[in-house]
């Protein structure tokens, strides 16, 4: 018997690339495994919102009383964090024994990493005697492993330009490749409030129920509460979410929407939603850790979700500086990202990634360095996040912002010790 990380290890050398798209092979080995879920499921893609809608949507099931299992992808700091049973992390044990399971029955089908892990957290969840399954797309959803499974709903969130070498380089291709997880005759929840026709027109040739943001479902809200509103129920007089950012509200009203689509096999009462909505956690998703200076850590990582952190700490109010830590991989819109950023930021930290396809520190601060028109910003370059971060520290004053933001990789390499603290200190008088 290996542990998780020599299985994690041997996975990772087990294909000739890391991402190979296509879904043959995982069905292959699905089939030896007899993979089949014997409760509702839902799938989850987009370009953005999927974790937190993935999140949202456990909140409010387990505040119903449901047996819930989670698939989400990538983890932060710990693979474990990729499966959650009745709100827990499975155990290393536990995913080392379905990672078994899959090599039991692989034989000579060559799986990627993502491919292999997928197979033995699906398997791990179909034997859980879940209520409920929610999973998360990995990349698109067409082709994506998650896609053997079919869904009883399916949610696709926000539609924007990321992973153009592999989904295409507009909004309409991308949207297509999102629509590969709507089944005949089953709700599709499509919470983008302006859907490339893409989308619409796979559902209209699959025959697809599908629940359209300002068609379907609405929501509306003033500075205290906020209320949403679907085909069949209302619900007024809300809490915002726990999840911070005005994106969060457009993500819950599609959790609201696949909730009210399966309201016949898995009801929940409106307490259950007050409850999960107010409860709900997510590390990583404009969080704010409180402290001098206060901390913001966000895996924005596109010129979609970049654009949507500027707005929320334009939101915040006035901070005398702002120091960002970022390192993101090297595929990226790299551009954009910065320029939608840089009028809320004063010092920047690049970071370099313990990942081939990272972007360099060097390489960031350059293309930051072409765009930048400030004469009052400075820039330095760091082998890691936590140095990086540790340099922000020293800089900052108590009343300043530290801003992590970037990969995933960015953000988990902050947190490898747990949430920091920050106490700077402060000036004598």
């Amino acid at each position: 018997m290996k542990t998780l990380q020599e299985w994690l290890d041997w996975c990772e050398q087990l294909h000739p690339v890391a991402i190979d798209m296509g879904l043959d092979r995982v069905k292959t080995v699905a089939g030896r495994l007899d993979l089949r879920f014997d409760c509702p499921v839902i799938t989850v893609a987009g370009t953005n919102g999927k974790g937190s809608t993935c999140a949202m949507l456990e909140a409010i099931l387990l505040q119903a009383g449901y047996r819930t299992g989670v698939y989400t992808s990538p983890h932060l700091v710990h693979f474990e964090e990729r499966c959650r049973l009745h709100g827990e992390s499975a155990s290393a044990q536990v995913f080392a024994e379905a990672f078994a399971a899959v090599e039991a029955v692989r034989g000579d089908v060559s799986l990627t990493y993502f491919e292999f892990s997928t197979l033995a957290i699906l398997h791990l969840m179909a034997r859980s005697n879940l209520d409920v399954a929610i999973l998360e797309v990995g990349l698109g959803g067409r082709l994506d492993a998650v896609n053997i499974i079919d869904a009883d709903c399916a949610v696709i969130t926000s539609i924007d330009i990321d992973h153009t070498a592999i989904l295409g380089k507009d909004r309409e291709s991308i949207g297509f490749e999102k629509a590969g997880i709507m089944r005949a005759g089953r709700p599709v929840i499509v919470s983008d409030p302006v859907p490339p026709q893409s989308v619409l027109d796979h559902a209209a040739a699959v025959g697809a129920d599908l629940w359209r943001f300002g068609q379907d479902f609405n929501f509306s809200g003033d500075k205290l509460q906020w209320a949403w509103a679907g085909r069949g129920r209302r619900y007024s007089g809300m809490a915002y979410p726990a999840l911070r950012g005005a994106n969060q509200l457009v993500n819950a009203s599609g959790v609201l929407a696949a909730l009210e689509a399966l309201r016949q096999r898995i009801p929940v009462t409106a307490q259950a939603v007050r409850n999960g909505l107010a409860m709900v956690e997510l590390p990583g998703r404009f969080q704010i850790v409180p402290g001098e200076p206060v901390l913001v850590l966000d895996v924005a990582h596109n010129p979609h979700s970049v654009a949507a952190l500027a707005a929320n700490l334009d939101a915040m109010g006035f901070y005398p500086t702002t120091h960002a830590v970022v390192g993101v991989m090297a595929d990226k819109d790299l551009l954009p990202m910065l320029q939608k950023v840089n009028p809320m930021i004063d010092r920047w930290y690049f970071t370099d990634l313990p990942l081939p396809r990272a972007a360099k520190a060097l390489d960031l601060q350059t293309i930051w360095a072409a765009q930048n028109t400030r004469k009052d910003v400075t820039a330095s370059v760091h082998p890691d996040p936590m140095t990086a971060l540790q340099a922000a520290i020293g800089a900052a004053d108590p009343a300043d912002r530290i801003v992590v933001f970037g990969s995933f990789y960015t953000v988990g390499g902050v947190l490898q010790e747990g949430i920091p603290r920050l106490q700077a200190r402060h000036l004598s008088p």
